[in-house]
Parts: structure tokens; C-alpha cells; sequence
């Protein structure tokens, strides 16, 4: 009977720790939700700090420009090294121009492009907000009267939204280049071919998906990296958790996303 009773009340205890958990998760999202929606309704409110935008613009897009195009080259020139001797096992080299450029712009552009910039310019401003949390600054500028998600919050996604569409674009344009390096001048597939079928077989619909891809990867990024900045703990060490787990989440959730949005998109 006690053994009964132990493990039904064991049970019982499982149960309910997950029901606060699940509980938790869902409050964690509708906060962030509104948050978002706050920050997005704060870009149309006066007074507007384009100067602001800007300056998250040269951040998050020329500060990411060399670690973009580097990895992009390279990925671009593994594609075109792989899938050259993937295609001639079927006779079909001449569709490795196809073959890189559906790869780069309807996947690995946006989702690695999102990535980098996540690691990159992503960790950076959960770092940067959440050391003002902590220092008072945020505090500060609500004693100004300074709205400061107005302020730091908005400026980052806009940027985010102007910012990441176009370097997942050179992201694009550099790797095909790559693949182009290899495809052509290390292989020796013929320059016209590869060219050629590019665009018979490239569409506007890849295009356009991948564009749609990076608008919502650059939202997503600078989304829960400002969230998690803003919300981060105590300290040091809360800075250091909000910053890790800006990064976690932001690299999940572009995962996610691009598993949804080609199940709509393409």
C-alpha cells in the first residue's frame, strides 16, 4: 500500500513539474511576443532616430562583411568540390551550376549567413543591452522620460531587417562565384555551361523564398538577442547566461524556421 501510495504521489510530483515547466514556456513566449510587437509598434512612434539605424546598420552588415563572404566562399567552393564528383557518378556534370546555386540560394544563404550573424553581431548586442541593464543605464533613460526599447530595441531590428536580406544576397552572389572557381577553373567544366544551366534552372521563386527566408531570420535574430539582453539576470554571470542563451536560441529557431518556411515556400 506505501509502495502504491509513493509511486502515485511520485507521479503526481512528475506531473505537475511539468505543467509549471509548460506553464513557464508559455508565459516566457507571450512575453516575448509582446515584446516584439511593443518594439516593432515603437519604429512607426515619434520621435524617429534614423541615425540610430544607421549605426546598427554599419554594425550588424559592415561588420559582418568579411566573416560573411569568407565563409561564403568556401561554401560555395565545398559545394561545387562535392557535387562535381557526386554528378559525374551520373554523367550530369553539367548541372553543378544548378546544383550550387538552388543549394546556396534557397538553404545554405540564408540559414548560414542568419548563423554567422547570430554568433557574430547577435551575441553582441544581448552583451551590449544587458550591460546596460545591469549597470542602470536602461534605468536611466526611463528616469529621462527616454522610452528604451524605442531607443535600443528598435533601431537593432530594423537594421536587422535591411541589414541581413542583403548579406544573405552577397552571401549568395560570393559562393556561386566560389563554386564557379572550382566548377570551372580547378575542374575544368566548361564556364558557359555553368553559367548556362544556372539560369535555365534558377527561378524567381527560389529567389524570392530565399529572400523571404532571411527577412524572417533576420527578425528572429535580432528578436532574441535584444529579449534576451534586456531580460538578462544579475551581474556578470547573467549577462554571460543571456548572451549564451541568445546565441542557443537563435540558431534553434532559425533551424526551425527554415524547415517551415520551405515546407510553405517551395
Amino acid at each position: 500500500m506505501d509502495s502504491r501510495l509513493g509511486s502515485g504521489s511520485a507521479v503526481a510530483g512528475g506531473i505537475s513539474a511539468l505543467g509549471r515547466q509548460t506553464l513557464d514556456l508559455v508565459s516566457e513566449m507571450g512575453r516575448m511576443a509582446i515584446f516584439l510587437l511593443f518594439a516593432v509598434w515603437c519604429l512607426i512612434l515619434p520621435p524617429w532616430r534614423p541615425s540610430l539605424i544607421v549605426k546598427q546598420i554599419n554594425f550588424i552588415g559592415v561588420g559582418s562583411l568579411s566573416i560573411v563572404i569568407l565563409t561564403s566562399l568556401f561554401t560555395g567552393m565545398v559545394l561545387a568540390l562535392q557535387g562535381f564528383y557526386t554528378l559525374s557518378k551520373f554523367g550530369s556534370e553539367g548541372l553543378l551550376g544548378p546544383a550550387v546555386a538552388l543549394s546556396l540560394i534557397r538553404e545554405l544563404g540564408p540559414v548560414l549567413s542568419a548563423l554567422v550573424i547570430a554568433g557574430r553581431a547577435g551575441s553582441a548586442m544581448a552583451a551590449e543591452i544587458g550591460i546596460m541593464v545591469i549597470t542602470e543605464q536602461v534605468d536611466a533613460l526611463k528616469t529621462m522620460a527616454v522610452n528604451p526599447v524605442q531607443r535600443l530595441v528598435s533601431p537593432r531590428i530594423a537594421a536587422g531587417i535591411i541589414a541581413i536580406p542583403l548579406l544573405t544576397a552577397l552571401f549568395d552572389v560570393v559562393g556561386i562565384f566560389g563554386g564557379y572557381l572550382i566548377g570551372v577553373k580547378l575542374l575544368g567544366l566548361s564556364g558557359g555551361t555553368y553559367l548556362g544551366e544556372m539560369q535555365a534552372q534558377v527561378e524567381m521563386l527560389d529567389i524570392t523564398g530565399g529572400i523571404w527566408k532571411s527577412l524572417v531570420f533576420a527578425i528572429l535574430v535580432t528578436w532574441v538577442c535584444c529579449y534576451k539582453g534586456y531580460h538578462c539576470g544579475h551581474g556578470a554571470e547573467g549577462v554571460g547566461r543571456a548572451t549564451t542563451s541568445a546565441v542557443v536560441l537563435s540558431t534553434v529557431l532559425i533551424l526551425v524556421g527554415d524547415y517551415v518556411l520551405t515546407s510553405i515556400l517551395f
